[in-house]
């Protein structure tokens, strides 16, 4: 006898019967892979605790991990959370886009406290994405839509990782083709006096400076985690992996970058070989995924600029890097 096949979800084209159906299960409490511009993200109703908390069992992700939530519109994201000058700048000028905003949540919000992790501020940002945008608009509120991945786990660029990385944990995964840019937001807290870069991503930072000036860091100090994507191990693949690598062992496979690539690795696959960070970006979750599954000892990741998108790329290659 053979044995069952996994457990997948049902995955459709996006169309107008997909979309509409997902709006159905969205307002019934349940999960939805749906593309984004950036990765895929596992959607779920931002007003509903039930559907929150099944975000978070869904990733297994800690609970001090805030979400992000999506709107289609800007006008509802001003009435999730309290906008200012810098914020209305910034949604001008990069929504819809791969910017999230960390602002103080409005009192009758109405989203869910899950959302926030205990935090009296909220991540919101509008997809620009059509598919995104009339799911959004098909289930009738905001939905929170972290990466449709386990928690740490490399983030999602197709709707085939959705369903492998998550199973039936989600109920319907819509098809868009790869995203766009492939990394994920660009995070800013605007809480503050001077706006705080917490997570580099799609929007470049020296776009988001020409807007509103001078950006600052975190603290050292780790505190509470006000951002998704700000533990210190996360995007991590199965495998070791090793940044900055110049060469490449026999047993190791190689993530490479421009047109410079050592030779004798178990597998190569070359994010860019004309050395574009944009293009780079779009493969690089995939490309994780595909050497994690090499059979080599570890991974090997060459070094890549430190420049727009690149910052991104570095800040996810550190991550998955890190002790864990």
């Amino acid at each position: 006898m053979s044995p069952p096949e996994p457990s997948v979800p049902l995955i459709l084209p996006a169309n107008a019967d997909s979309v509409a159906r997902a709006g159905r299960l969205l307002r019934a409490g349940q999960l939805v892979g749906l593309p984004t511009e950036t990765v895929y993200g596992l959607a779920g109703d931002a007003t509903s605790d039930r559907a929150v908390a099944a975000i978070f069992a869904a990733k297994d992700r800690p609970a001090f991990n805030p979400l992000i939530v999506h709107v289609a519109e800007a006008a509802e994201a001003r009435r999730l959370v309290e906008f200012d000058s810098r914020a209305e700048a910034l949604a001008a000028r990069f929504w819809p886009g791969p910017l999230t905003l960390v602002l103080p949540r409005r009192a009758a919000c109405g989203v869910s406290l899950l959302c926030s992790a205990g935090l009296d501020t909220l991540a919101v940002r509008l997809p620009a994405h059509r598919v995104a945008q009339a799911v959004i608009r098909a289930a009738e509120r905001p939905l929170a839509a972290p990466s449709a991945n386990p928690s740490g786990w490399v983030s999602p660029t197709t709707a085939q990782h959705v369903a492998a990385g998550l199973g039936t944990n989600v109920a319907l995964v819509i098809d868009g083709g790869p995203c766009g840019v492939g990394v994920e937001s660009t995070v800013l807290d605007l809480t503050g006096p001077s706006p705080v870069l917490l997570r580099p991503g799609g929007a470049p930072e020296e776009e988001i400076e020409a807007a509103i000036g001078k950006l600052a860091r975190p603290p050292a100090e780790a505190g509470r985690v006000k951002s998704p994507g700000m533990l210190a191990s996360h995007y991590a693949p199965h495998l070791p992996l090793r940044i900055g690598a110049r060469e490449v062992e026999p047993d190791e496979a190689l993530l490479a970058f421009g047109s410079d690539v050592p030779k004798g690795a178990r597998m190569t696959l070359n994010l860019s070989p004309s050395g574009d960070v944009m293009e780079a970006a779009q493969r690089l979750f995939d490309y994780l995924r595909r050497l994690d599954a090499s059979g080599a000892r570890g991974i090997a990741a060459m070094p890549v600029p430190e420049r727009g998108l690149g910052r991104a790329i570095n800040d996810r290659l550190r991550r998955a890097a890190a002790p864990r």
